[in-house]
């Protein structure tokens, strides 16, 4: 029987996983702190892109270096936004937003992943129309259905959706509400398990089998790129897609 991957390497691949999230997240606090100011408490994107070094365990001198990088105090890399959009196996539509200081680098990578996993790149607006910008709380199995939804109503969110199949509880909001809903929903003691400003298809496709597999490697080694910050996609997956 072959042996499993020693205590050091599994260690080593999850300080590699968790500084990946640093730099994107770090990424994305230069940025919003470089279009709206350096001040959370005036830049909802930039209070959003805290709150996510916080919940990640980033230090609050390494969240405070990023904004000072990003404003100018101190010396740092300039990033930019773009969008790709494409189809995975199966007409599945994709939306690759990535924070980069080198465009020809980017396109190149990600056009890399598509084609390497059996989906192609698209034009500008070809898929973006499918999804809507919402925030979302979402809430773990277990939790108060009745205590959410009076507060969620309370603090001014558009929906409560309750998932049957385990019980967890999403509130949804503009994203222009967000952080309002998000700070009365912890004034409340009822602080979500994951909170963010993210995109969601109006219909979802399912794909099963080979194709599920390819979908699942194309998102997973679109997340991979140093360059990518959010992949969304609009495939419905089955268990068997992570066989």
């Amino acid at each position: 029987m072959g042996r499993g991957p020693s205590i050091e390497a599994r260690k080593n691949a999850s300080d590699a996983k968790r500084g990946k999230i640093f730099t994107k997240i770090i990424r994305e606090i230069g940025v919003a702190a470089r279009a709206g100011g350096g001040d959370p408490n005036n830049n909802p994107r930039l209070r959003v892109a805290v709150d996510k070094g916080l919940v990640a365990n980033m230090s609050k001198d390494v969240i405070e270096r990023a904004i000072k990088k990003a404003t100018g105090e101190l010396e740092g890399v300039v990033y930019e936004e773009v969008r790709y959009e494409g189809y995975a196996p199966g007409g599945v539509a994709v939306i690759v937003d990535c924070l980069t200081d080198n465009r020809v680098r980017t396109v190149a990578d990600v056009r890399h992943a598509f084609s390497k996993c059996g989906g192609n790149m698209g034009t500008e607006g070809s898929v973006a129309f499918m999804f809507k910008r919402l925030g979302v709380l979402s809430y773990a199995p277990g939790a108060d259905e009745e205590k959410i939804t009076e507060a969620a109503i309370e603090a001014g969110a558009d929906d409560v959706v309750v998932y049957p199949d385990d019980g967890s509880i999403d509130v949804i909001t503009a994203p222009d509400a967000f952080q309002a809903v998000k700070g009365a929903m912890d004034a409340t003691g009822l602080s979500a398990d994951q909170a963010e400003v993210t995109f969601r298809a109006d219909n979802d496709i399912a794909v099963q089998g080979d194709t599920a597999k390819q979908v699942v490697k194309l998102l997973d080694m679109l997340e991979d790129l140093d360059d990518v910050q959010n992949v969304y996609s609009n495939a419905e997956l089955g268990a068997d897609a992570y066989a």
